[in-house]
Protein backbone atom coordinates (compact mmCIF):
# COMPACT_ATOMS: atom_id res chain seq x y z
CA UNK A 1 0.00 0.00 0.00
CA UNK A 2 1.07 3.85 -0.22
CA UNK A 3 1.43 3.81 3.55
CA UNK A 4 3.77 1.46 3.64
CA UNK A 5 5.72 2.59 0.38
CA UNK A 6 5.95 5.86 2.14
CA UNK A 7 7.46 4.23 5.35
CA UNK A 8 9.71 1.83 3.54
CA UNK A 9 13.34 3.28 3.17
CA UNK A 10 14.13 1.28 0.30
CA UNK A 11 11.63 3.42 -2.04
CA UNK A 12 12.40 6.63 -3.39
CA UNK A 13 10.64 9.60 -4.97
CA UNK A 14 11.65 10.18 -8.48
CA UNK A 15 10.84 13.36 -9.25
CA UNK A 16 10.22 12.33 -13.04
CA UNK A 17 9.07 15.13 -15.75
CA UNK A 18 8.12 18.46 -14.57
CA UNK A 19 5.18 18.94 -16.24
CA UNK A 20 1.11 20.12 -15.69
CA UNK A 21 -1.54 17.58 -15.99
CA UNK A 22 -2.79 19.39 -19.43
CA UNK A 23 0.45 19.02 -21.29
CA UNK A 24 1.71 15.62 -19.88
CA UNK A 25 -0.61 13.62 -22.83
CA UNK A 26 1.13 15.40 -25.44
CA UNK A 27 4.70 14.70 -24.29
CA UNK A 28 3.55 11.17 -23.52
CA UNK A 29 2.66 10.92 -27.56
CA UNK A 30 5.80 12.93 -28.79
CA UNK A 31 7.92 10.53 -26.45
CA UNK A 32 6.29 7.47 -27.44
CA UNK A 33 6.75 8.11 -31.20
CA UNK A 34 9.88 9.37 -30.57
CA UNK A 35 10.90 5.75 -28.78
CA UNK A 36 8.86 3.94 -31.24
CA UNK A 37 11.24 5.33 -34.42
CA UNK A 38 14.57 4.51 -32.35
CA UNK A 39 13.21 1.30 -31.63
CA UNK A 40 12.65 0.41 -35.40
CA UNK A 41 15.16 2.11 -36.93
CA UNK A 42 18.00 0.77 -34.96
CA UNK A 43 16.43 -2.64 -35.33
CA UNK A 44 16.10 -2.68 -38.28
CA UNK A 45 19.17 -1.61 -39.08
CA UNK A 46 20.70 -4.45 -36.91
CA UNK A 47 18.50 -6.91 -38.98
CA UNK A 48 19.47 -5.60 -42.13
CA UNK A 49 23.13 -5.82 -41.00
CA UNK A 50 23.28 -9.36 -39.76
CA UNK A 51 20.76 -10.84 -41.89
CA UNK A 52 22.90 -9.41 -45.29
CA UNK A 53 26.01 -11.16 -46.02
CA UNK A 54 27.46 -8.37 -48.48
CA UNK A 55 27.18 -6.07 -45.02
CA UNK A 56 28.87 -8.30 -42.96
CA UNK A 57 31.84 -6.19 -42.82
CA UNK A 58 33.98 -4.15 -39.87
CA UNK A 59 32.43 -0.92 -40.50
CA UNK A 60 28.41 -2.09 -40.98
CA UNK A 61 29.34 -4.61 -37.41
CA UNK A 62 30.28 -1.31 -35.78
CA UNK A 63 27.23 -0.28 -36.53
CA UNK A 64 24.99 -2.71 -34.97
CA UNK A 65 26.97 -1.96 -31.94
CA UNK A 66 25.62 0.99 -32.05
CA UNK A 67 22.47 0.49 -32.73
CA UNK A 68 22.80 -1.99 -29.92
CA UNK A 69 23.55 0.84 -27.27
CA UNK A 70 21.04 3.17 -28.63
CA UNK A 71 18.34 0.60 -28.24
CA UNK A 72 19.86 -0.06 -24.62
CA UNK A 73 19.97 3.85 -23.98
CA UNK A 74 16.89 5.07 -24.85
CA UNK A 75 15.02 1.97 -22.90
CA UNK A 76 17.10 3.03 -19.92
CA UNK A 77 15.22 6.22 -19.81
CA UNK A 78 12.15 6.60 -21.68
CA UNK A 79 9.61 3.56 -20.72
CA UNK A 80 10.19 4.91 -17.27
CA UNK A 81 9.59 8.42 -18.09
CA UNK A 82 6.52 7.72 -20.26
CA UNK A 83 4.78 5.55 -17.12
CA UNK A 84 5.69 8.41 -14.40
CA UNK A 85 3.58 10.88 -16.21
CA UNK A 86 0.32 9.23 -15.04
CA UNK A 87 1.65 10.06 -11.47
CA UNK A 88 1.71 13.11 -9.20
CA UNK A 89 5.82 14.07 -8.58
CA UNK A 90 4.49 12.67 -4.80
CA UNK A 91 3.84 9.04 -6.17
CA UNK A 92 6.37 8.19 -9.04
CA UNK A 93 8.00 5.50 -6.64
CA UNK A 94 11.00 3.51 -7.18
CA UNK A 95 13.23 0.74 -5.23
CA UNK A 96 16.37 2.10 -4.56
CA UNK A 97 17.98 -1.27 -6.42
CA UNK A 98 16.16 -0.39 -10.05
CA UNK A 99 17.66 3.22 -8.84
CA UNK A 100 20.89 1.95 -9.31
CA UNK A 101 20.44 -0.26 -11.84
CA UNK A 102 18.97 2.83 -13.99
CA UNK A 103 21.85 4.98 -13.35
CA UNK A 104 24.57 2.13 -13.69
CA UNK A 105 22.56 1.48 -17.24
CA UNK A 106 22.61 5.15 -18.09
CA UNK A 107 26.30 5.75 -17.09
CA UNK A 108 27.27 2.68 -19.02
CA UNK A 109 25.05 3.59 -22.16
CA UNK A 110 26.97 7.03 -22.36
CA UNK A 111 30.39 5.26 -22.26
CA UNK A 112 30.06 2.72 -24.38
CA UNK A 113 28.76 5.45 -26.88
CA UNK A 114 32.16 7.03 -26.40
CA UNK A 115 34.17 3.77 -26.87
CA UNK A 116 32.22 2.44 -29.86
CA UNK A 117 32.86 5.59 -31.72
CA UNK A 118 36.51 5.45 -30.93
CA UNK A 119 37.08 2.03 -32.50
CA UNK A 120 34.42 3.13 -35.39
CA UNK A 121 37.26 6.53 -35.65
CA UNK A 122 39.71 3.73 -35.64
CA UNK A 123 38.27 0.88 -38.38
CA UNK A 124 38.34 4.38 -40.78
CA UNK A 125 41.76 5.87 -39.95
CA UNK A 126 42.88 1.77 -41.35
CA UNK A 127 40.37 1.98 -44.13
CA UNK A 128 41.56 5.37 -45.62
CA UNK A 129 44.98 5.27 -44.48
CA UNK A 130 46.57 1.94 -44.49
CA UNK A 131 43.87 0.21 -47.19
CA UNK A 132 45.93 -2.12 -48.60
CA UNK A 133 46.63 -3.46 -44.73
CA UNK A 134 42.87 -2.97 -43.95
CA UNK A 135 41.49 -6.44 -44.60
CA UNK A 136 44.44 -8.23 -43.07
CA UNK A 137 44.19 -6.21 -39.74
CA UNK A 138 40.40 -5.37 -39.79
CA UNK A 139 38.97 -8.99 -39.71
CA UNK A 140 35.67 -10.05 -38.18
CA UNK A 141 37.80 -11.33 -35.03
CA UNK A 142 39.79 -8.40 -34.43
CA UNK A 143 36.62 -6.39 -34.11
CA UNK A 144 35.22 -8.66 -32.28
CA UNK A 145 38.22 -8.42 -29.98
CA UNK A 146 38.14 -4.12 -30.12
CA UNK A 147 34.03 -4.01 -29.34
CA UNK A 148 34.51 -6.82 -26.47
CA UNK A 149 37.46 -4.51 -25.26
CA UNK A 150 35.41 -1.20 -25.98
CA UNK A 151 31.98 -2.74 -23.85
CA UNK A 152 34.46 -3.83 -20.97
CA UNK A 153 35.92 -0.58 -20.29
CA UNK A 154 32.89 1.02 -20.36
CA UNK A 155 31.39 -1.37 -18.36
CA UNK A 156 34.33 -1.60 -15.78
CA UNK A 157 34.53 2.63 -15.30
CA UNK A 158 30.75 2.44 -14.45
CA UNK A 159 31.25 -0.38 -11.69
CA UNK A 160 33.72 1.83 -10.07
CA UNK A 161 31.66 5.12 -10.56
CA UNK A 162 28.29 3.59 -9.24
CA UNK A 163 29.86 1.34 -6.64
CA UNK A 164 31.36 4.53 -4.98
CA UNK A 165 27.84 5.93 -4.44
CA UNK A 166 26.10 2.82 -3.37
CA UNK A 167 28.32 1.92 -0.42
CA UNK A 168 27.12 5.51 1.03
CA UNK A 169 24.51 5.17 3.77
CA UNK A 170 21.34 7.07 3.23
CA UNK A 171 19.75 10.24 4.82
CA UNK A 172 17.21 11.43 1.74
CA UNK A 173 14.95 9.58 -0.16
CA UNK A 174 13.96 12.29 -2.89
CA UNK A 175 15.75 11.80 -6.52
CA UNK A 176 15.37 15.07 -8.04
CA UNK A 177 16.58 14.31 -11.50
CA UNK A 178 13.92 12.79 -14.57
CA UNK A 179 15.78 9.86 -13.71
CA UNK A 180 18.67 7.97 -12.07
CA UNK A 181 22.18 8.71 -12.63
CA UNK A 182 24.98 8.30 -10.39
CA UNK A 183 25.06 12.49 -9.13
CA UNK A 184 21.37 11.65 -8.29
CA UNK A 185 22.66 8.81 -6.20
CA UNK A 186 25.22 9.75 -3.97
CA UNK A 187 23.03 13.47 -3.29
CA UNK A 188 20.87 10.53 -1.06
CA UNK A 189 23.61 10.67 1.49
CA UNK A 190 24.77 12.87 4.34
CA UNK A 191 28.36 11.90 4.50
CA UNK A 192 31.36 13.27 2.74
CA UNK A 193 31.31 12.70 -1.04
CA UNK A 194 34.80 13.55 -1.95
CA UNK A 195 35.80 10.55 -3.71
CA UNK A 196 32.57 10.58 -5.20
CA UNK A 197 33.77 13.55 -6.78
CA UNK A 198 37.15 12.96 -7.32
CA UNK A 199 36.37 9.71 -9.58
CA UNK A 200 33.55 11.60 -11.41
CA UNK A 201 35.83 13.88 -12.40
CA UNK A 202 38.53 11.53 -13.38
CA UNK A 203 35.81 9.43 -15.18
CA UNK A 204 34.83 12.38 -17.14
CA UNK A 205 37.87 13.69 -17.81
CA UNK A 206 39.51 10.59 -19.12
CA UNK A 207 36.36 9.14 -21.08
CA UNK A 208 36.46 12.85 -22.96
CA UNK A 209 39.98 13.41 -23.45
CA UNK A 210 40.59 10.21 -24.73
CA UNK A 211 37.80 10.17 -26.66
CA UNK A 212 38.01 13.56 -28.20
CA UNK A 213 41.39 13.27 -28.61
CA UNK A 214 41.54 10.18 -30.67
CA UNK A 215 39.02 11.06 -33.01
CA UNK A 216 40.78 14.43 -33.56
CA UNK A 217 44.15 12.69 -34.00
CA UNK A 218 42.09 10.25 -36.39
CA UNK A 219 40.28 12.38 -38.55
CA UNK A 220 43.75 14.74 -38.43
CA UNK A 221 45.89 12.01 -39.77
CA UNK A 222 42.81 11.23 -42.66
CA UNK A 223 42.63 15.05 -43.41
CA UNK A 224 46.53 14.38 -44.33
CA UNK A 225 46.07 11.80 -46.34
CA UNK A 226 42.76 13.08 -49.06
CA UNK A 227 44.47 16.02 -49.64
CA UNK A 228 47.97 14.68 -50.18
CA UNK A 229 45.85 12.24 -52.54
CA UNK A 230 44.44 13.24 -55.88
CA UNK A 231 42.10 10.64 -56.43
CA UNK A 232 38.86 12.81 -56.09
CA UNK A 233 36.41 9.37 -56.52
CA UNK A 234 38.48 7.71 -53.48
CA UNK A 235 38.27 10.97 -51.40
CA UNK A 236 34.74 11.33 -52.05
CA UNK A 237 33.89 7.65 -50.86
CA UNK A 238 36.41 8.37 -48.03
CA UNK A 239 34.38 11.30 -47.08
CA UNK A 240 31.11 9.77 -47.08
CA UNK A 241 31.86 6.96 -44.43
CA UNK A 242 33.88 9.77 -42.12
CA UNK A 243 30.77 11.87 -42.25
CA UNK A 244 28.56 9.22 -40.97
CA UNK A 245 30.59 8.81 -38.03
CA UNK A 246 31.59 12.48 -37.48
CA UNK A 247 28.57 13.40 -37.57
CA UNK A 248 27.24 10.65 -34.79
CA UNK A 249 29.96 11.85 -32.76
CA UNK A 250 29.56 15.37 -32.88
CA UNK A 251 26.30 14.97 -31.84
CA UNK A 252 26.81 12.59 -29.04
CA UNK A 253 29.91 14.57 -27.77
CA UNK A 254 27.72 17.86 -27.74
CA UNK A 255 24.80 16.53 -25.74
CA UNK A 256 27.22 15.07 -23.53
CA UNK A 257 29.15 18.06 -23.04
CA UNK A 258 26.44 20.46 -22.34
CA UNK A 259 25.11 18.29 -19.12
CA UNK A 260 28.55 18.30 -18.12
CA UNK A 261 28.80 22.69 -18.50
CA UNK A 262 24.99 23.13 -16.86
CA UNK A 263 26.27 20.84 -14.23
CA UNK A 264 28.43 23.79 -13.09
CA UNK A 265 25.73 26.19 -12.90
CA UNK A 266 22.56 24.70 -10.24
CA UNK A 267 20.28 27.79 -10.94
CA UNK A 268 20.11 26.20 -14.74
CA UNK A 269 19.10 22.77 -12.78
CA UNK A 270 16.13 22.59 -14.98
CA UNK A 271 18.20 23.52 -18.08
CA UNK A 272 20.43 19.89 -17.01
CA UNK A 273 17.80 18.00 -16.63
CA UNK A 274 16.06 18.60 -19.60
CA UNK A 275 19.66 17.85 -22.01
CA UNK A 276 20.28 15.17 -19.69
CA UNK A 277 17.07 13.63 -20.98
CA UNK A 278 17.72 14.45 -24.55
CA UNK A 279 20.96 12.94 -24.57
CA UNK A 280 18.84 9.77 -24.44
CA UNK A 281 16.95 10.82 -26.84
CA UNK A 282 18.59 12.75 -30.11
CA UNK A 283 21.46 10.94 -30.88
CA UNK A 284 19.50 7.31 -30.77
CA UNK A 285 16.97 8.61 -33.17
CA UNK A 286 19.78 10.64 -35.57
CA UNK A 287 21.85 7.68 -35.64
CA UNK A 288 20.02 5.34 -37.53
CA UNK A 289 19.32 8.13 -39.88
CA UNK A 290 22.92 9.30 -40.10
CA UNK A 291 24.16 5.43 -40.96
CA UNK A 292 20.60 4.24 -42.60
CA UNK A 293 20.15 7.11 -44.96
CA UNK A 294 23.70 8.34 -45.47
CA UNK A 295 25.33 5.05 -46.72
CA UNK A 296 25.00 4.16 -50.02
CA UNK A 297 25.50 -0.04 -49.65
CA UNK A 298 22.59 0.40 -46.84
CA UNK A 299 20.63 2.90 -48.27
CA UNK A 300 20.30 0.36 -51.48
CA UNK A 301 19.69 -2.89 -49.20
CA UNK A 302 16.07 -1.06 -47.91
CA UNK A 303 14.92 0.10 -51.38
CA UNK A 304 15.66 -3.04 -52.66
CA UNK A 305 13.75 -4.57 -49.64
CA UNK A 306 11.33 -2.08 -49.82
CA UNK A 307 10.53 -3.03 -53.61
CA UNK A 308 10.36 -6.66 -53.10
CA UNK A 309 8.09 -6.07 -49.95
CA UNK A 310 6.14 -3.96 -52.52
CA UNK A 311 5.53 -6.53 -55.36
CA UNK A 312 4.91 -8.91 -53.00
CA UNK A 313 1.80 -7.60 -51.41
CA UNK A 314 0.86 -6.52 -55.15
CA UNK A 315 1.21 -10.07 -56.16
CA UNK A 316 -1.01 -11.39 -53.39
CA UNK A 317 -3.69 -8.44 -54.18
CA UNK A 318 -3.73 -9.77 -57.61
CA UNK A 319 -3.98 -13.15 -56.65
CA UNK A 320 -7.01 -12.52 -54.63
Amino acid sequence: TMENQTLNADVLILEGLKVSPESSLLIFVFLLLIYIFIMVSNLGLLVLITTERSLQQPMYLLFCNMSINDTFGATTIIPRLLSDLFHPIAERYIRYADCVLQAFCAHFNASASHTVLMIMAFDRYMAICNPLRYAAIMTNRMVGVLVAAAWAVAFLMVVILVGLSVRLSRCRRAVLHPFCDNASLFKLSCESVLANQVYGLGYTVVLLGSSLGSVALTYLRIAIVCLSRKNKSLNGRALQTCGSHLAAYVIMFVSGSVIIVLHRFPQLSDHRKLASILFHVVPPAMNALIYGLQIKAVRQKIVVMFTRNTQFAISILYLK
